[in-house]
């Protein structure tokens, strides 16, 4: 889908209005009164997205690096973080994912409700390229990346 830029640096700092797509997440959360964030980083040049964001002073907040290496997928990527997140509750966002709003709309949402998870999905005219949400009886029953057959 950005086809060649992910071949290129991480994908994460690809620009999108004069700023790498990862800052607007990192906004997302310091906005919401996050301010400690472990990125999780993959196997395509890592340490410019460190070189970037530093100890995350300069966007008010602190960062903590875990290197997954190669992408062994989201659920991966989180088990990574057991150390940092401890028992505390915490906030999942791709590095290359926008979302429309700010996240603190869906945190209180998931306080308000005690809810054990909350996912924010969207809907896709091209569901083939993204992961599909599979619903029964108004309950999330399973995720499917990029199906051949959504």
């Amino acid at each position: 889908r950005r086809w060649p830029l992910p071949h290129t640096g991480p994908k994460q700092l690809i620009p999108i209005a004069n700023k790498p797509m990862s800052q607007y997440v990192l906004e997302y959360l310091t906005d919401a009164g996050i301010n400690d964030i472990c990125m999780i980083l993959g196997d395509i040049s890592p340490e410019k997205v460190k070189d970037y964001y530093g100890d995350g002073s300069e966007f008010n907040c602190n960062i903590q690096y875990i290197d997954q290496g190669a992408p062994l997928g989201i659920a991966n990527a989180i088990s990574l973080t057991s150390n940092f997140v401890g028992n505390d509750k915490f906030v999942v966002i791709l590095g290359d994912n926008l979302i429309e709003g700010k996240i603190k709309t869906f945190m209180d949402k998931f306080e308000k409700y005690n809810y054990d998870a909350f996912i924010v999905l969207t809907k896709s005219m091209h569901p083939k390229d993204f992961g599909v949400a599979e619903f029964r009886n108004n309950k999330l029953v399973n995720l499917v990346e990029k199906p051949s057959t959504p």
